[in-house]
């Protein structure tokens, strides 16, 4: 059975505001269930272990998903939820992929969070894909602090400045998530219209520009990972 490990933010406050973020819910459920429906094993973590926080928006009742409503109706998911483990004590050797789910939180600690920038270039060294949507992206940029130059190139996607400003929050942030990863040389592409699915495949770093985009790219590294078959896979468990 392949191991996916999803990694959560920790932060919850944005500036200039009483407004609190964390994780996109939907970012975190529709993947979560993408995986667990394709028989994967899903193991949780982030900076700070415990309950990650949740960004209040993606509960109404307009941001609801499908797979928000069956997370409620799952005590034992819920409860992996809140027992998340600290980041500092993963290794990537236990897993097969990595997928990082957005909200706000991670523009704050998963960008700079050393242990996790170096878990993705272990993973990327070891043949293992890398997976990330709407903020989620944002941890790449503790990747290319670790390895100068690590992004410059890549085709990636993530959430767009165009989008920061529709909802608002442009002056809630410490940056603008699209052009900070230009300014470190990577090429961001996003849809035509904001908040439709956009993914971007490039090697095996897979990236979602949105909250629509989080089931399709979890597909997108499923596909990734169904290529490898588990006979010729050393990463498979």
């Amino acid at each position: 059975m392949k191991k996916i490990l999803m990694i959560l933010t920790s932060h919850s406050e944005m500036e200039n505001t009483d407004s609190k973020t964390g994780v996109w819910l939907g970012e975190f459920t529709d993947p979560y269930y993408e995986f667990i429906d394709a028989g994967y094993q899903v193991s949780l973590a982030s900076p700070k272990g415990g309950r990650p926080p949740v960004d209040p928006m993606s509960e109404l009742t307009e941001n609801i998903t499908g797979s928000n409503r069956r997370f409620q109706d799952d005590e034992q998911v819920k409860m992996a939820f809140s027992q998340t483990t600290v980041l500092d004590q993963i290794r990537h050797t236990d897993f097969d992929a990595v997928f990082y789910p957005g909200g706000h939180g991670p523009i704050w600690d998963l960008a700079v969070d050393n242990n996790s920038g170096i878990l993705i270039l272990d993973f990327l060294d070891a043949g293992k894909p890398v997976a990330a949507v709407c903020h989620g992206p944002a941890a790449l940029i503790s990747a290319e602090r670790q390895r100068p130059g690590f992004l410059k190139g890549k085709t990636i996607s993530a959430f767009s400045n165009t989008e920061e400003a529709m909802v608002g929050r442009s002056g809630n942030v410490p940056y603008q998530l699209q052009s900070r990863l230009e300014e470190l040389g990577a090429e961001v592409k996003t849809a035509l219209v904001p908040f439709l699915s956009h993914v971007e495949t490039n090697g095996l770093l897979i990236t979602g520009q949105n909250p629509l985009s989080a089931g399709p790219t979890a597909q997108a590294l499923i596909q990734l990972l169904e290529a490898q078959p588990s006979s010729e896979n050393p990463y498979s468990s």
